[in-house]
């Protein structure tokens, strides 16, 4: 679909958010392809592993070793040869002629009538294969096991080497965006550093003349501008470079100034306010001059006006990359909303990871929730276990735009997808967590 503002589709029906969604990954796709035609080498930098936490992974992590770097004890007991276990007698019985600590191999053979104690995680010896645990073992002293035959098939119990990774194949594939446990997994490696993408440059700005900053006294009819430090918390924990253009008052020339600046150093920049159609809403205006920028209306709730599509490279900017642009709207609520909705994906696309579907899980509505088919909308509420058992969710009251407290309560949304109406007490909803354990 074309970004064009002159598009009749865009100017005249409101997208689904599904539609949205495609329009925009597809015009990151072009975004991405044009980069790599700049050759630009500094795309990728190389960074300590403890400072790799939600970068994302430039090149596939090959493991330097197999893991387990050897056939090792799955647990505690005795490690044999299993063809004993194909005798006929009913019961096994084994010598014992040493002992294996993780760390500490054995380094003699075990032969025909023999065993070795073992601990979890040691090498195992020269002729063994099979692990008794130590719990299953009938009769023991100092130098002999007796166990029953049937209790286990020869090569039970053992690890073998490389079963986890094998050398030189990707133990965390490119375009991850790296977690606690990926870093755990390349120090199990020895690896120290990693190579990930460079972080995209984000610039920031709130539009509008009733904004104050943080400490100023609000004038009359006033209000704090709370939309960039919402956006600020949300692109932190995507660990990208945020450039705080501030507040930028209802001025085409101001407005124009601040969004060429932005564009000359930053990859992305994100605006909110101005993109209705009320009479000094001029990011329109401008950004007919400056891009190709569709505005559009959206079937959701809240977030229905925003703007997309990107500045042309301007003179003296960093990179002949066009400028992605974001023009989100002005309610605190819906700014959060459509980030979360269509502006994060498109970052850490842009920004080199591989997308997968944030997951959904389901939950029984608490009370009745209204709904109108014709849109997508995205409550805000709290998810918890109820006293069956079961996942319940509840609102977190009044669900309008400007309400940031719906927010700031919030564990999830509940998602009432386009063609769905109202929701009665105990039908199950489809939920999405804002946070992950990892």
């Amino acid at each position: 679909m074309k970004l064009s503002p002159n598009n009749p589709i865009l100017l005249n029906s409101s997208l689904h958010v599904d539609e949205a969604r495609k329009a925009i990954s597809d015009l990151v796709i072009e975004l991405i392809e044009e980069s790599k035609k700049l050759v630009d080498p500094s795309n990728i930098e190389l960074v300590p592993l403890d400072q790799a936490i939600n970068r994302i992974l430039a090149q596939d992590l090959l493991s330097p070793i197999d893991v387990p770097a050897a056939d090792n004890s799955a647990m505690d007991g005795y490690a044999f040869n299993g063809n004993c276990l194909g005798v006929p007698e009913d019961s096994v019985s084994l010598k014992i002629i040493g002992t294996a600590y993780a760390g500490k191999p054995f380094t003699g053979e075990i032969g025909k009538g023999e065993c070795l104690k073992i601990m979890t995680g040691a090498v195992m010896p020269t002729g063994s294969d099979t692990v008794i645990p130590q719990e299953l073992v009938s009769a023991q002293c100092d130098t002999s096991i007796e166990f029953k035959r049937n209790l286990l098939k020869p090569g039970e119990n053992r690890r073998l080497r490389g079963e986890d990774l094998q050398k030189a194949k990707p133990a965390i594939q490119s375009g991850r965006l790296l977690r606690p446990s990926d870093l755990g997994l390349a120090a199990s490696l020895g690896v120290p550093v990693l190579k990930v993408y460079r972080k995209l440059k984000v610039a920031i700005l709130s539009s509008g003349d009733e904004l104050c900053a943080l400490g100023q006294e609000l004038a009359a009819g006033g209000i704090y501008d709370s939309n960039r430090h919402s956006l600020t918390g949300l692109l932190n924990r995507l660990n990208l470079e945020i450039i705080d253009c501030g507040i930028v008052r209802d001025d085409p020339d101001a407005l124009k100034e601040a969004f060429c600046n932005a564009a000359k150093v930053a990859d992305v920049l994100i605006s909110s306010g101005g993109v209705s159609v009320g009479e000094a809403d001029f990011t329109k205006q401008i950004m007919q001059e400056l891009g190709d920028v569709g505005f559009w209306k959206i079937a959701m709730r809240p977030g229905r006006p925003m703007a997309f599509g990107t500045l042309k490279p301007i003179t003296g900017q960093s990179t002949a990359r066009r400028t992605l642009f974001f023009g989100l709207p002005g309610n605190p609520v819906a700014v959060m909303v459509t980030f979360y909705q269509f502006v994060r994906a498109a970052l850490l696309q842009l920004n080199g990871a591989t997308l997968t579907a944030p997951p959904i899980t389901q939950a029984i509505a608490e009370s009745a929730i209204r709904k109108k088919p014709g849109r997508t909308e995205f409550q805000r509420a709290i998810l918890r276990r109820g006293q069956d058992g079961k996942p319940v969710v509840k609102l977190t009251g009044s669900q309008g735009a400007g309400i940031l407290r719906s927010m700031s309560e919030a564990n999830c949304f509940v998602i009432l997808h386009h063609d769905q109406g109202n929701v009665t007490p105990g039908n199950w909803v489809d939920v999405a967590l804002f946070d992950g354990l990892l």
